[in-house]
């Protein structure tokens, strides 16, 4: 399909990124599952020395140790590579306002980024997540203050309502105030449900999609059995990378069933269940840029062989039936005959029938 040297343009910007990311939250054995800093350093360099140069992170991935350890690799090529890192989680357990997305907390942590990653500006910016308190004005004029201060470049959000992100990228607008360029969801063969309004709403908006977790947290790589299923799960990242895929979700008999049809279709055309889990997300066209998790270099590897990897109609076909999901209302609602009729009458009018294909591709091929 493509190479990691051949970037793309993050939603409506200038910002040139490659086809996959580089994921760092596994930089950093702190939380009992991630790599030592030799095998980091081996995985960074390996997707630096293959072209890459979007990097994702965050204030405190491993209480700290990602930031620490990229900023440490980094060394004299900071300005070749794009840096993303996140904003919004505690800082201080106990702190009320070292969480969350308030401008105190944004500043503190964007120069505890500066600090870790030895740098003196960020490329991305991200709220990680949405806390529900936050006036949207708040963060929008905070945003926009740390690029006309130079601190960071571009502005990206995760982890929130589309409905929020449509607000607050009008407010931008309007305002003048820096836009939103890059969103983070949960996009996989397990959890499709952003089809239904954020991957439209980013492509209208103007924002990059970049998936984390397209292999849904290695059910979709084939980790798992069904002996793994009835794990005890906790809200603590820490612990096993079990524990992770089961807490969001992934490792159940449905995420299961999907990960059997990924194999099949894997075995097929003889690539691993990885590579055809991430080719898959790259078909939809409002992805930008996939995030790769990978713990080794072999792992590393593996999944940028995803970039060689095609898929014909029918393999497509198998996939989604295998990971099908209802449109919801309103997509199933406008689409069905009754509606069409009481809308248009008898006239028939170009586009109506792409427009109902788009609603209907969530559960057909």
């Amino acid at each position: 399909m493509t190479t990691l040297d051949t970037y793309r343009l993050l939603g409506r910007s200038g910002l040139r990124v490659s086809p996959m990311a580089l994921g760092a939250m596994t930089f950093g054995t702190d939380w009992g599952w991630g790599s030592d800093a030799e095998e980091s350093r081996r995985v960074f360099d390996t997707y630096v020395g293959a072209g890459g140069n979007f990097i994702d992170t965050a204030s405190m991935y491993t209480n700290g140790s990602s930031e620490k350890l990229l900023g440490e690799f980094i060394g004299d090529r900071r300005d070749e590579l794009v840096i993303a890192t996140k904003y919004s989680q505690s800082l201080r357990p106990t702190d009320p306002n070292a969480g969350g997305n308030n401008r105190k907390t944004m500043i503190a942590s964007v120069e505890r980024s500066l600090r870790q990653l030895r740098t003196d500006y960020i490329d991305l910016f991200y709220l990680h997540y949405w806390d529900f308190t936050t006036p949207v004005q708040e963060v929008l004029r905070g945003m926009d203050d740390l690029v006309r201060a130079g601190k960071v470049r571009y502005l990206g959000i995760s982890d929130i309502p589309a409905w929020e992100v449509s607000r607050m990228q009008t407010i931008a607008e309007l305002r003048g105030w820096s836009p939103l360029i890059a969103m983070q969801v949960v996009y996989n063969l397990i959890e499709r449900d952003v089809e239904r309004e954020f991957i439209p709403m980013a492509r209208e908006m103007g924002l990059g999609i970049v998936p984390f977790s397209p292999l849904a947290y290695g059910v979709l790589a084939g980790k798992y059995t069904r002996a793994d299923l009835g794990s005890t799960t906790s809200a603590d990242v820490a612990g096993t990378r079990k524990n992770v895929a089961a807490a969001n979700g992934a490792l159940t008999e449905r995420g299961l069933d999907i990960a059997d049809a990924v194999r099949r279709v894997a075995a097929e055309i003889g690539a691993t269940p990885a590579q055809v889990a991430l080719a898959w997300t790259l078909t939809n066209p409002g992805v930008t840029s996939p995030i790769i998790g990978a713990r080794t270099t072999d792992q590393l590897t593996d999944n940028l062989g995803a970039l060689d990897v095609r898929l014909d109609a029918g393999q497509l076909r198998t996939l989604a039936e295998a990971s099908a999901i209802e449109p919801g209302f309103p997509h199933n609602f406008l689409v069905n005959e009754m509606a069409n009729r009481t809308i248009y009458g008898q006239v028939s009018i170009e586009g109506i029938t792409v427009q109902g294909s788009r609603a209907k591709a969530l559960t057909t091929p």
